[in-house]
């Protein structure tokens, strides 16, 4: 007669408990980071207290082809 030696079942070998346990603890950062990203992203939304842009700053042309000119030299500062 032979006796039967049956091993644990895999789920409960020390490398899968390991390996659920990481896998849970980085679902849950995810989870947190993107509950905060989330909420700090509202949080902004609602710091913008309404101000929209007139439509005079959205219907600005530019002259020169579309590009802005910088025109630092002509700016005095006053020290």
């Amino acid at each position: 007669a032979l006796s039967a030696q049956t091993e644990a079942p895999f789920y409960e070998e020390w490398w899968f408990l390991l390996v659920m346990a990481l896998s849970s603890l980085i679902l849950i950062l995810l989870v947190v980071f993107a509950l905060v990203l989330h909420g700090q992203s509202k949080r902004y939304k609602n710091c913008n207290g309404g101000k929209t842009i007139s439509n005079v700053e959205e219907s600005v042309t530019l002259d020169n082809g579309g590009f802005t000119a910088l025109e630092l030299n002509s700016r005095h500062l006053n020290i």
